[in-house]
């Protein structure tokens, strides 16, 4: 296990869950916050991001459109992990390929907002109706290794912080290159 993988368990082990529902509420703001000030003629335009952790190579040219659903496809995949784990769902998909089934499509557009806004809602909602996350049953993460419903519900937030980290390096390259345009 390397030192990130152990950092980021760790952190997931003594986080409560009020602190990672917490996570998740401020990191969906900051995500919306983001398009807000991106403007929808942004919102669906591409730029390369600099590399960064947690942002594969086939993610970096994605527009906030295309972030915002891929975090869609992950909440909804991570609430079905979680709801499971927790002995309150059916099991998740064995099919589920977690470097494809989570990429966006070409063509998305300002409906994401809602469906982002709707899957955060839906997660939170469905866990603060779960009794025990902690200790239960775990299940693979491929990066992670294996994880409880809890840890799961802190990786929702965790996941939220990376891609909000992409979109504002993509909001500072529009405003990077508005500035140069202008000179």
């Amino acid at each position: 296990m390397s030192l990130l993988q152990k950092i980021i368990r760790t952190r997931f082990a003594t986080m409560s869950r009020k602190s990672a529902d917490k996570l998740i509420r401020s990191e969906a703001e900051k995500t919306l916050a983001v398009g807000e000030r991106l403007g929808p003629g942004l919102c669906g335009q591409s730029e390369t991001v600099k590399q960064m952790v947690g942002v594969d190579e086939d993610m970096r040219a994605w527009n906030f459109y295309q972030i915002l659903e891929h975090n869609i496809i992950v909440n909804r995949n991570v609430t079905c992990v979680v709801e499971f784990l927790a002995g309150d769902g059916p099991p998740p998909d064995a099919e589920f390929d977690i470097k494809h089934d989570v990429m966006p499509q070409d063509e998305v557009g300002p409906e994401a907002v809602a469906e982002f806004e709707t899957s955060v809602k839906d997660h939170l909602k469905s866990i603060g109706q779960l009794s025990k996350l902690r200790g239960t049953e775990q299940i693979e993460h491929t990066i992670f290794g294996p994880l409880d419903g809890h840890q799961w519900h802190c990786l929702f937030g965790f996941h939220l912080q990376l891609h909000r980290r992409q979109a504002e390096a993509l909001e500072k390259l529009f405003h990077s290159s508005s500035t140069v345009s202008s000179r």
